[in-house]
């Protein structure tokens, strides 16, 4: 059998187009495996991608432009990793961060740590508008609070994100909602009024599931522990509540319709201002904690562990996966090798519930097929380092 994959007259056997996605399968799914760079497996999956339709018609010059035009496109998204690998290393050097852990301690203990997490950053990024800039603020401290508390860094990460990207959907000043309302020309409020009939129960099973296995992980943190992380943060940073004015300024901007780009800027700046006059740091050691990542050196080994972050350098790998992934989506779009796929699950729709099935799954086998989750990579690199 063969399928039309561009409107001209190439056409591509509907096997050859399943094993294209077969190996594209195999050498990402090899790269998890065997714990290598995704860079390798999404490099691979190009030259398939290329090979198979270069044979089949297309031509090269073509669909690297094709490929250029899209990662062009996301420029603005690049400079915004960029900035907050910078910000998160600035953020800890000045201060802020090791502030919001210094008042955050007491206030923690007791609680469901996970629940909190999932319900403070869900709000949190429906007032930002923006789940990877949720992440890249209040996202850092959490995970600074869940290695201090003994959480596992995969779960709170887990959370984190499963929060922060409550903002993407429902945010009345996130820019993928606004595009999608601008696309299909409905206005938002009859959006959110069908979308939560199915947001509001998946998002309290999800609050449910994290409140179980917040459960397993009680915060039982020794008052004499605290007291000493308190003490040698206290010692080692200038610690005032002012600072967390900072990034609660962030949140307010972005709620007021700055765009997140100009809303990180305006932090780092803050931040290096903060860093120079507060805490003392001259303006070399600053820069290289942009550019090369930050580490404390303090006489507790336990905050020295928490405060480390990666800088600007930490995110190069996050890019190159980032670029290669929209190259291999473009790539799959420009030459319909996606149709097939798409088309086999959206045939016979005959019901409304089967037609918010198929597009679940359609809009999941999407997210697989062409990489576009690639900046869930990017997140959690923001939050390892």
């Amino acid at each position: 059998m063969e399928v039309k994959t561009t409107r001209g007259s190439i056409f591509m056997d509907k096997k050859q187009i399943y094993l294209i996605f077969s190996l594209i399968f195999i050498s990402l799914g090899s790269c998890v495996i065997f714990k290598i760079s995704l860079c390798y497996g999404f490099f691979l999956s190009i030259s398939i991608c290329l090979g198979f339709s270069v044979r089949n018609g297309f031509k090269l010059i073509n669909l690297l432009n094709i490929m250029k035009k899209q990662i062009l496109e996301c420029k603005s998204l690049f400079l915004l990793i960029l900035l907050i690998g910078a910000t998160v290393s600035i953020w800890m050097s000045s201060g802020i961060i090791p502030t919001m852990i210094y008042y955050g301690l007491d206030y923690m203990k007791g609680m469901n740590f996970l629940f909190a997490i999932f319900i403070i950053t869900s709000i949190t990024s429906v007032f930002m508008g923006t789940s990877i800039g949720t992440i890249g603020t209040i996202g850092v401290v959490f995970l600074a609070l869940g290695k201090i508390f003994y959480i596992p860094n995969n779960i709170v990460l887990g959370t984190i994100i499963s929060g922060a990207f409550i903002a993407d959907k429902i945010s009345p000043i996130s820019g993928l909602l606004n595009l999608t309302l601008d696309t299909i020309k409905v206005s938002y409020k009859s959006t959110i009024n069908s979308m939560f009939k199915t947001l509001i129960p998946v998002y309290l099973i999800c609050g449910f599931i994290y409140f179980l296995i917040g459960t397993k992980y009680k915060i039982s943190i020794k008052s004499s522990e605290i007291d000493k992380l308190s003490f040698a943060i206290k010692n080692n940073f200038y610690i005032s509540p002012f600072l967390i004015l900072l990034p609660v300024c962030i949140i307010v901007m972005c709620f007021l319709g700055v765009k997140i780009l100009k809303s990180i800027s305006i932090g780092l700046l803050c931040g290096i201002v903060v860093s120079f006059s507060l805490q003392k740091l001259d303006i070399i050691n600053i820069f290289s904690s942009m550019i090369s990542g930050y580490k404390a050196i303090t006489h507790s080994t336990d905050l020295n562990k928490i405060l480390v972050s990666g800088g600007m350098i930490s995110m190069i790998e996050v890019l190159l996966i980032i670029i290669e992934a929209i190259g291999l989506s473009s790539l799959l779009e420009s030459t319909g090798l996606i149709n097939p796929i798409i088309n086999n699950i959206s045939q016979k729709v005959n019901s409304k519930g089967e037609l918010i099935l198929k597009t679940g799954l359609i809009s999941s086998l999407l997210k697989l097929r062409t990489c576009k989750t690639g900046i869930g990579a990017c997140c959690i690199n923001v939050l390892k380092h």
